[in-house]
């Protein structure tokens, strides 16, 4: 019963850091709810609930368990391989994926993605980079455009940049970005975040990119639980409706 606790209290406090960090996402309900979800089961130990459920429900209640368990984990493992990708020397093009624009400038995450993004063009000059993203409703400019200013003031040269501004999602980042390569056999770099690495690639395959590689950029290590299970829910939902 006190683990229960211990859980409901963590996931409420975490989702109330989420929240705190305006990712531009309501995602952080998903924890108010596993908090919520956590006081019920404290509830339900309490007052032994466990026992009153006949014994065939019970045994289905812990095969769906467990198989819920086993594709996270699968999934997450999957999620992990990605981790480290650096793609490969001298790629046509890379795809900077967008993330929060705030008045300020890029947020840490789409940060990041750009800093990587920005060691990968100085190290191959003949890269061209498109940069991918719209304008959210609580964004003061396109991704897209404020991704460039940020390349430009960190020394890329505004010619080897393409901006993708109409897209508001991954699916949609390379549904428009591809309609910028010359041919659809050139190789690809995709950059992004470390986690969200492996669904990325996978949906670029599916718009046609197929000589597509990885090139992985750095996370915040407190704000990962959140978005490994962002991505897990995700990719169950590409997987779902046919995009993967």
């Amino acid at each position: 019963m006190i683990i229960w606790m211990i859980v409901a209290v963590l996931c409420i406090v975490y989702g109330i850091c989420i929240k705190r960090i305006g990712s531009g996402t309501r995602f952080y309900l998903v924890w108010f709810a596993m908090g919520i979800l956590a006081f019920g089961c404290m509830i339900g130990a309490k007052i032994q609930i466990w026992s009153r459920i006949p014994g065939v429900i019970q045994k289905g209640m812990i095969a769906i368990t467990l198989g819920v368990i086993a594709i996270f984990l699968f999934i997450e493992g999957c999620v992990i391989s990605m981790y480290g990708q650096s793609g490969k020397q001298g790629l046509d093009y890379v795809i900077v994926l967008g993330a929060q624009m705030r008045e300020s400038g890029p947020s840490k995450v789409l940060k990041y993605r750009l800093d990587r993004a920005i060691v990968y063009l100085n190290h191959n000059p003949g890269t061209i980079c498109i940069v991918s993203g719209g304008k959210g409703t609580n964004e003061p400019c396109s991704e897209a455009s404020g991704m460039k200013k940020y390349l430009v003031e960190n020394g890329i040269s505004k010619d080897r940049i393409l901006e993708e501004d109409r897209s508001f999602n991954t699916v949609q980042n390379m549904k428009y970005s591809v309609k910028f390569l010359d041919n659809k056999g050139a190789s690809v770099g995709i950059v992004t975040n470390n986690f969200h690495l492996f669904r990325a690639v996978r949906l670029a395959k599916k718009q046609g990119i197929s000589n597509v590689y990885g090139i992985s950029a750095e996370s915040t290590v407190f704000y990962l639980p959140n978005n490994m299970l962002r991505e897990f829910l995700g990719i169950l939902k590409d997987f779902a409706v046919g995009n993967l």
